[in-house]
């Protein structure tokens, strides 16, 4: 069992993510170093997508990777689920026009959904915030249709010992950058602590095939700053 966050409880983390909702787009280019949108792109060249398809985007904050399913599924529907009440009133405003894209407030440790549901279930940079990635996994498994694919973009942990010197160095100096564009010290130094000391690649996938997913297999981005990570029911 992986407890992805040993500091703070799920209402801590709750009000965390309120706090940081305003910036969090902006301050998401930042850690990416502008590559979150290639990362989302790489993504959805991969993903094999029936524009019928019934998807469901787990953790998706302000929306952005909701809204690219909805574009990939013209013909589909699409939930975006986050527990952060800030959040999603952001990814209200940037969704309300998209007519085959839904936001639902919920747990993604206890999903409101029946069993066999999802043709297609993403996860982006949530994971490693939830209080326990095993659990999170094992929900998404159960949501998902028998040949469903799941789909996770997250911060991994480079492998290389001379790009990992220089993307620890980065992550030093991530919270004094969010506190110049305005972000609080303590929340970002947590967000900090959440990536570095996420698994790495390799055990997520151990994960994703412990909590019954076929096919797993993964693709390092950045160096391995980050990892595209797949899997079937």
């Amino acid at each position: 069992m992986v407890q992805t966050n040993k500091i703070l409880n799920e209402h801590q983390v709750n009000a965390l993510f309120s706090r940081v909702a305003p910036r969090y787009d902006l301050l998401n280019n930042v850690i990416s170093l502008g590559t979150q949108k290639l990362w989302r792109r790489e993504l959805f060249s991969q993903l094999q997508i029936d524009p019928h398809a019934n998807a469901l985007d787990v953790c998706c904050g302000t929306g952005d990777l909701a809204i690219e399913l909805a574009k990939h599924i013209p013909a589909g529907r699409v939930t975006g689920l986050d527990f952060n009440q800030e959040m999603l009133d952001l990814a209200f405003e940037k969704t309300k026009e998209i007519g085959n894209l839904f936001l639902i407030k919920g747990d993604a440790m206890a999903l409101p959904f029946d069993d066999n549901r999802f043709d297609i279930v993403t996860i982006g940079f949530g994971l490693r915030n939830v209080p326990d990635a095993d659990i999170a996994l094992s929900e998404i498994y159960r949501v998902l249709k028998p040949g469903g694919q799941f789909v996770s973009l997250e911060m991994s942990q480079p492998t290389n010992p001379v790009v990992n010197v220089g993307w620890r160095a980065y992550f030093e100096a991530f919270p004094l950058m969010a506190s110049i564009v305005g972000g609080h010290f303590k929340d970002y130094q947590y967000l900090k602590k959440t990536s570095q000391q996420f698994v790495s690649a390799h055990q997520l996938a151990r994960m994703m095939k412990a909590a019954g997913f076929k096919e797993v297999h993964y693709q390092k981005l950045n160096l391995g700053a980050a990892a595209l990570h797949f899997g079937e029911k």
